[in-house]
């Protein structure tokens, strides 16, 4: 396993931490590690989530260019 160290924590940060883990009868190591997992699963649900709506607006329907409106083939149908 690979070790991570992290400078210049705040001191409120680092007491908070401590709390939370304390408070969840864990390490501070271990509370860090449920964090850092849990935020990196979030983030890549939300990753996923972003391809999804591009898929979804790749797949809209866009007309050709030069094709005309729906109001003016509308219009043409009922003058018929």
């Amino acid at each position: 396993m690979v070790t991570l160290h992290i400078r210049n924590i705040p001191d409120n940060l680092y007491q908070h931490l401590q709390q939370l883990a304390q408070s969840r009868n864990r390490s501070l190591n271990a509370q860090v590690l449920m964090i850092l997992t849990r935020a990196l699963e979030e983030e890549e649900r939300q990753m996923e989530q972003a391809k999804a709506l591009t898929s979804i607006r790749r797949r809209r329907f866009a007309p050709p260019a030069n094709s005309p409106s729906s109001l003016d083939l509308l219009r043409e149908d009922r003058q018929r």
